[in-house]
C-alpha cells in the first residue's frame, strides 16, 4: 500500500519533526538573589533590566549590573596569565533596553554618552535595530554607537 501526502500534509509532518530542536537552544538562566557582578561585588537580581550575562561552554554562567562591567570582565579575560580566556565562551546575552528582555550580544547596537543612568552610572545603552538605536540617541543625548566587536576598553565610561 502507497501512502501519498498533500504538501501541506509533508510541511505539518517537518513542522512537528523540527519542533522539538528549538527546545534545544540554550536559554539564558536569570540570576538568583545572591548573585553578585565579579567586577564590582554588587548583587545583580535587584536590577533586572540591566543583566548582562556570559555563558560559557561548560554552561557556567556569569552575571553583570550593567554592560559597563561585562565589558571590563571580557577584555580582562585577555590579559589575564598571557591566555586568551575568549575562547572558552558560548555566547553573551545583554537586556534590550526597550524590551528588557535578554538577547544576543551580536543582535544589539550600544549607545554611549547618554543621558541615561544604570545601577553603576554611566551605561553602555544595549538596543536591538539600528533605527531604534539612533531614534534613542537622539532622544537621550548619546554621543556615538557601536556595534559588540567595535567597542574598545577606551570607549567604556569611567565611574
Amino acid at each position: 500500500m502507497i501512502i501519498t501526502l498533500g504538501r501541506s500534509a509533508i510541511i505539518l509532518l517537518l513542522l512537528l519533526l523540527l519542533l522539538p530542536l528549538q527546545s534545544l537552544a540554550f536559554e539564558p538562566q536569570l540570576p538568583g538573589k545572591k548573585d553578585r557582578c565579579p567586577v564590582c561585588g554588587m548583587f545583580v537580581a535587584p536590577y533586572p533590566d540591566w543583566i548582562a550575562t556570559i555563558v560559557f561552554k561548560d554552561e557556567k554562567q556569569l552575571f553583570f549590573d550593567g554592560c559597563k562591567d561585562l565589558f571590563r570582565y571580557y577584555f580582562k579575560l585577555s590579559s589575564e596569565s598571557g591566555t586568551d580566556r575568549r575562547g572558552r565562551i558560548e555566547e553573551i546575552y545583554v537586556t534590550d533596553y526597550y524590551s528588557t528582555r535578554l538577547v544576543p550580544i551580536a543582535d544589539v547596537f550600544f549607545v554611549l554618552g547618554s543621558d541615561v543612568y544604570g545601577p553603576m552610572g554611566k551605561e553602555l545603552i544595549p538596543i536591538v535595530g539600528q533605527e531604534l538605536a539612533e531614534t534613542f540617541m537622539r532622544d537621550h543625548s548619546g554621543t556615538g554607537m557601536f556595534r559588540f566587536e567595535n567597542i574598545t576598553p577606551e570607549l567604556l565610561p569611567a565611574d
